[in-house]
């Protein structure tokens, strides 16, 4: 019986509404529905008791009701997880940045007092450290974040709210993102994922469906449903190596902040460029090497000292060993102000080092 082909008053007098016939699911979708949840359920059994929830005590400066402004103690709380099982947690830096007192909450329960081993906020990572109360702690096995793809599953597990071992699942939106961390710095090659985080994830791992860490969650955006990021877990291995090593990050800079990018065949083609991608400048730190030779936002770094660039990785590899002054020279790609013209070019730059 067609609908539109009836009459208002026959609408309004046929006193019944239209069954709604729904089939029931196939045996099919529900061995597709079950393998998800299988899949989601590993994850989670194989890194969910290596994740802790971190609570800090610091202090800060408040103004009080009569305007003076004075130190307080205030409480904080987010997430980490347990790497290496003589105690070693990955978080992030802005979570116990500051800390005067640390407590690591495992997973069964348990309280312990954790002691900074170090921090970077360039990549908003951290490292704790917590005796162990008997034997070795579950340690969570760590992935390679180069081998993601979007539209892969990922979970993310954490404390928010203090909610402990709360599990959230969902696909990687996007790869190589830039986003403003805590402090205004500039975090790089950032994954995205709609996976629901909220306050207290911070610090917290994302998981592949093999149970393997490939990021550690760091922000949502306010006011935007769907948008999460996570520090790749490739960068955070580096960083956390070197912070068990020596405390703190020294690392040489072009001083630019810059995201990867995908290379139009084309272009490759006219400029002989072998990689798919390359990284863009897209913003140069005032009075930093970068500026000082001349290198713009809008410019494209396809090679230093000869080697290609194809990621954020790539860059961060070749610089992050060399001394303060170290000379190299950086391969890129210009577009001429005169039009539509793209020019190749290499402009020497002196890094300049510095810590965290």
């Amino acid at each position: 019986m067609a609908w539109f082909g009836r009459s208002r008053d026959q609408r309004q007098s046929s006193g019944s509404t239209p069954a709604i016939s729904a089939s029931a699911p196939s045996e099919a979708e529900i061995a597709a529905l079950d393998a998800y949840s299988r899949t989601v359920v590993n994850a989670v059994q194989r890194v969910g008791p290596a994740v802790v929830q971190i609570g800090v005590m610091k202090e800060v400066m408040a103004r009080s009701y009569l305007g003076s402004v004075m130190p307080r103690v205030a409480e904080g709380a987010g997430s980490g997880v347990i790497f290496a099982p003589d105690g070693y947690i990955i978080t992030n830096s802005h979570v116990v940045d500051g800390a005067q007192r640390i407590v690591v909450t495992l997973a069964d329960g348990h309280d312990l007092p954790g002691d900074l081993v170090g921090e970077d906020p360039e990549t908003d990572t951290a490292v704790v450290r917590i005796a162990p109360p008997a034997g070795k702690l579950p340690a969570a096995a760590l992935g390679n974040s180069e081998q993601l793809l979007v539209g892969q599953l990922v979970v993310a597990i954490g404390s928010p709210a203090g909610l402990q071992s709360t599990v959230t699942a969902g696909v990687i939106s996007a790869l190589h993102r830039t986003l403003p961390g805590y402090g205004g710095r500039l975090i790089e090659d950032i994954i995205q994922t709609d996976a629901a985080v909220n306050p207290g994830n911070s610090g917290g791992p994302l998981v592949n469906s093999r149970g393997e860490v490939v990021g550690i969650n760091v922000a949502i955006v306010q006011q935007a449903q769907g948008l999460s990021f996570a520090i790749p877990i490739n960068t955070v291995k580096w960083v956390a190596s070197v912070l068990m090593r020596d405390g703190e990050v020294r690392r040489a800079a072009l001083g630019v902040a810059v995201q990867a990018g995908l290379l139009p065949q084309s272009l490759r083609r006219a400029l002989h460029v072998d990689r798919e991608s390359a990284v863009e400048v897209i913003q140069v730190v005032p009075g930093g090497p970068a500026e000082r030779a001349g290198i713009q936002p809008g410019d494209v770094i396809i090679r230093v000292d000869g080697q290609p660039i194809g990621t954020v990785e790539d860059l961060r590899r070749h610089l992050e060993r060399l001394a303060d002054g170290t000379p190299v020279k950086v391969t890129l790609i210009r577009s001429s102000n005169a039009g539509p013209q793209l020019a190749e070019l290499t402009v020497p730059v002196k890094v300049a080092g510095r810590a965290r």
